[in-house]
């Protein structure tokens, strides 16, 4: 390194040297006002791993999520599998909370900071509360106001929240500002949702009927073959273009919610998808009513492979390393089944989008005979 190059490194050290503690200072200047923090957490002795049922509710709505054998389910969605990194983070925020600010505020004072109690309406906040075992309450928070901070101006400015105000209900000795702003801390059932699904991996075949009737099947002999419609006729020619988006299939497949009250399904297709590791998953779809998503149950089953079948000619000294490959890729199977299941029985609102593929006719699949035209040579 030469001269020049060292006095440069070091004007740039002290640079972000400064930027870092200006930073640091308009932070602390930021929480000056009226700081007064005890030093301890909000939630004295929070037994974090003790908590079954976490409850939330505003002034529009209610969500409750229960521990159950080791997993969190959403009450609200027939128990459904709920997101059990949001609420182990959610869990692991509270036990850490930390008051920055211990404001002195009357009673009277509250609704400026939305700390009224959710059936006060307007100027309210979120009351959450968690319980153990036998609904034992273990403690609660009212989550306010949130504190915002205005951005850099030479960053396009505007302002973005960086705390929230707080208390423990009824004691106004516990009011606090904190560092966590729980943005995404909400009654709405959509947020707490597991979004682990079902994933089509391998797809072999797959068949779709409406009214009982089949209208069509595809199917490949192998994972790189091509498509091909079942009972094609002498007259007919298969579209190349046609089966492109079936090698992908659902392979990545997401729902937007699980509905409660969906009932029957009417007008309903089913489509039947067959992979090469041996599953097998069946699918009901139906349009909801005034609206552009679909209605969709689904049922999964698998006819796995027990025992590997040696290879010709093979080696024995190749036979140690591939029954161990064979059996540890039974044991995945084994275990994607198993978290499959746990997800049959509902009831998933999902995008017309993820499964056009599924809702074509057959005649969608048959080349467009070319219209005859002859010309006559003028006269």
């Amino acid at each position: 390194m030469n001269r020049k190059q060292f006095i440069v490194l070091v004007v740039l050290v002290a640079v972000i040297g400064g930027l870092a503690f200006v930073l640091k200072n308009n932070k602390t200047t930021a929480w000056k006002s009226g700081e007064k923090s005890s030093g301890g957490t909000v939630l004295k002795d929070f037994p974090l791993n003790d908590v079954t049922e976490i409850a939330l509710k505003d002034k529009d709505a209610s969500l409750t999520l229960v521990r159950k054998d080791e997993r969190w389910t959403v009450k609200e969605r027939n128990n459904y599998p709920a997101n059990f990194d949001e609420i182990s983070s959610f869990l692991k925020k509270v036990w850490e909370l930390k008051p920055i600010q211990q404001p002195t505020v009357g009673e009277s004072q509250l609704g400026r900071l939305d700390l009224l109690m959710p059936e006060k309406g307007d100027k309210s906040g979120l009351l959450v509360e968690f319980k153990g075992q036998g609904g034992k309450a273990i403690g609660s928070l009212l989550l306010g106001k949130k504190h915002m901070r205005e951005g850099n101006s030479s960053m396009g400015g505007g302002s973005f929240p960086d705390g929230r105000y707080l208390m423990i209900p009824s004691k106004l000795d516990s009011i606090a500002l904190v560092s966590e702003s729980f943005n995404n801390i909400e009654p709405k059932p959509t947020e707490w949702l597991s979004k682990d699904f079902f994933k089509v991996e391998k797809l072999k075949g797959v068949t779709v009927s409406a009214d009982g009737k089949e209208s069509w099947s595809i199917n490949r002999e192998s994972e790189s073959g091509e498509w091909k419609l079942a009972g094609l006729k002498s007259e007919e020619k298969q579209e190349p273009s046609a089966t492109g988006t079936y090698n992908f299939l659902l392979s990545s497949a997401s729902f937007n919610d699980v509905v409660t009250d969906a009932g029957e399904l009417k007008n309903a297709v089913k489509a039947t998808l067959e992979t090469f590791d041996g599953f097998k998953y069946e699918l009901t779809l139906a349009p909801k009513e005034g609206s552009e998503d679909y209605l969709m149950k689904f049922a999964v089953s698998a006819d796995l492979a027990k025992e590997r079948t040696p290879g010709k000619d093979e080696k024995p000294e190749d036979k140690a390393k591939l029954d161990k490959e064979f059996k540890e890729r039974a044991d995945k199977l084994t275990e994607k089944l198993k978290l499959e299941k746990t997800f049959e029985g509902h009831t998933y609102l999902i995008s017309k989008f993820t499964v056009d593929a599924l809702l074509k006719d057959r005649a969608s699949f048959i080349a467009k005979k070319e219209d005859e035209k002859t010309a006559k040579t003028p006269e």
